[in-house]
């Protein structure tokens, strides 16, 4: 049984490759770093990964996102997940694509949707190009709409560190649904 309060929260290996620890001077690894750093302070919050997650964190994590992640391991605060065939929803997602370069990037991290599906809903991500893509999906699949989508280099627009501190509440306007759509 799963204690109160606890979040199993996928997280990219966007942030694995940007997060660069405390030597860390470009903007978007330092607030990668102070991220997982407040991620890993908050015992409640425990990383997602799947076969895919985990390979794509093997070939681009940093030395410090490595550590990070062998701390959850240590600390026991590591959820693997496999993930069913779920082909209904991988069609319909990629049927809402129209540009095959489209169709590409979404089955390619397609896997970070089944993982949030599989867990508490919520990705941490800095691509913002697969959101959109995903958020446009969501007008028309119901099933990944209410997923929480988080970016921790967005720190002025979505406060990252404050919603995580916050216990990483599934706020409405964070969700794949409410995201706005160019």
């Amino acid at each position: 049984m799963r204690s109160s309060g606890l979040k199993r929260i996928v997280v990219n290996a966007s942030v694995a490759r940007a997060a660069g620890g405390k030597d860390a001077t470009a903007s978007v690894s330092v607030n990668c770093t102070e991220f997982l750093e407040t991620f890993r302070d908050n015992t409640l919050h425990h990383v997602v990964m799947t076969l895919e997650l985990s390979e794509e964190w093997n070939k681009h994590q940093s030395n410090f996102a490595a550590a990070w992640l062998a701390n959850m391991i240590a600390t026991k605060r590591f959820h693997y997940v496999v993930l069913p065939q779920n082909r209904t929803l991988h069609d319909k997602v990629e049927a809402t694509a129209s540009q095959e370069k489209d169709i590409n990037a979404m089955l390619k991290d397609f896997h970070l949707l089944g993982a949030a599906l599989e867990t508490d809903k919520t990705v941490i991500s800095l691509d913002e190009t697969i959101r959109t893509l995903f958020a446009q999906a969501s007008q028309q699949v119901d099933g990944i709409r209410g997923i929480i989508w988080v970016n921790p280099d967005r720190t002025v627009e979505e406060q990252p560190i404050v919603w995580l501190n916050n216990g990483a509440p599934p706020e409405p306007h964070r969700q794949l649904a409410a995201y706005p759509i160019e």
